[in-house]
């Protein structure tokens, strides 16, 4: 289980360092969170500016641009709790976006 967490802060480590103003958290259904600061990414499950909730399926296919964080919200296949503006923010993070 903790393999698919790994992946991701691998992935979003690099994507995240001094793009992200506080703090965000993606919870992956059935495996855990992951925390995105302007250092990076790491395990954890800490207070958050934003929360970005979805299946593991739905966060690769957004990472892969398979997904659009947007389509995926509107459809009730991503959750977003907290600041919409911030969730943008991280969705461009997501989707490698500058």
């Amino acid at each position: 289980m903790s393999g698919i967490i790994d992946d991701y802060i691998a992935t979003l480590t690099p994507r995240a360092q001094g793009r992200i103003k506080g703090r965000a958290k993606l919870v992956i259904a059935d495996h855990g969170s992951v925390m995105l600061s302007e250092t990076g990414a790491h395990r954890g499950d800490e207070a958050a500016d934003v929360v970005l909730s979805a299946s593991d399926a739905v966060f690769r296919n957004i990472l892969s641009g398979a997904q659009n964080p947007i389509m995926a919200y509107m459809s009730g296949k991503l959750k977003v709790e907290g600041n919409v503006q911030r969730a943008l923010k991280v969705s461009a993070i997501l989707t490698d976006e500058a």
